[in-house]
């Protein structure tokens, strides 16, 4: 975009499209800026720059035609990729008033990641229903169950739901969780043996939320069971157990909501309050307990 800050070489044509496919395919987060509006006659329209791992090391690729404007657009893709927005048009002089020459460039910057995954342990009724919730949510659902009866096609006609039957649940938890990246794990089975074995598969891995179900005695004995052996205390600590948001939920379709209401507030960065508290925080004593 200037002659006096010279850049690398161009993209190829189809670069810029591969390498989105390949983040896709991996699991991975990025950014992708487009510059959409210019006075420089010079410059490209439609010219993109992919700011992958944008919160860790931020390798970028493509090019919007300056070195010094691209860095400023990595730096500022940190800020934009914590913030959960999707997608949001900013002015270069919002980010980098310094570099005077592009002043009024306006960029389009994306948040790109594959579909979220949520693996489920357990097909009893908390995990059907969690997972017929979550598909419409648009997830896309590893439920997993030993009991064959439990995973029956014509149980789930939703889409996005793949059903594993388990000989060892160890080995399919692992299995469907991969590397981790963009994967939920709610472990709702019948009992503490299974719920162990399903949290020892999980706790080593870079996943984005563990929740499990079960009273406080109950979760608690088998996280000190995984803390006597060696777990790592900083990933035991992030476990949700007892999984879910407090919406005193009782039916398994209640306790599903309550499930995914965390699932979600982690993966946006919500706090999981009412949105209304504003209103009687500055009141005090006005709302009573149980009122709305």
């Amino acid at each position: 975009m200037s002659a006096n800050d010279p850049v690398g070489s161009e993209p190829s044509s189809d670069s810029i499209p591969r390498a989105i496919l390949q983040i896709l395919e991996s699991g991975a987060v990025a950014v992708v800026v487009t510059l959409i509006e210019t006075s420089d006659a010079a410059a490209t329209m439609g010219a993109k720059l992919i700011v992958a791992d944008p919160v860790g090391a931020g390798k970028t690729i493509g090019s919007l035609g300056s070195s010094a404007l691209d860095r400023a657009i990595a730096e500022h893709a940190k800020g934009f990729f914590e913030s959960n927005i999707l997608t949001r048009v900013f002015s270069v002089k919002e980010f980098a008033p310094a570099l005077v020459a592009f002043n009024d460039a306006k960029l389009l910057f994306e948040r790109i990641e594959s579909e979220p995954r949520l693996v489920i342990c357990g097909a009893g009724h908390v995990g059907a229903s969690l997972a017929k919730l979550a598909s419409m949510m648009g997830y896309q659902i590893a439920l997993i169950d030993d009991r064959a009866e439990f995973l029956a096609p014509e149980l789930f006609p939703e889409p996005g739901i793949e059903l594993l039957a388990a000989n060892h649940w160890s080995n399919a938890v692992a299995e469907a969780v991969g590397n981790g990246r963009g994967v939920s794990v709610a472990i709702v089975t019948r009992g503490h043996s299974e719920d162990e074995q399903c949290l020892r598969a999980v706790i080593g891995k870079d996943v984005d939320y563990i929740g499990m179900i079960g009273s406080k005695r109950r979760t608690n004995i088998v996280l000190q069971r995984l803390r006597q052996d060696g777990a790592n205390e900083e990933r035991l600590e992030k476990v949700h157990a007892p999984v879910g948001l407090d919406i005193g939920a009782v039916t398994p379709e209640e306790v599903a909501l309550a499930i995914m209401a965390e699932v979600v507030a982690e993966r946006r960065g919500g706090k999981g309050g009412s949105l209304s508290a504003w209103r009687w925080e500055s009141k005090p004593g006005e709302r009573g307990e149980g009122k709305r």
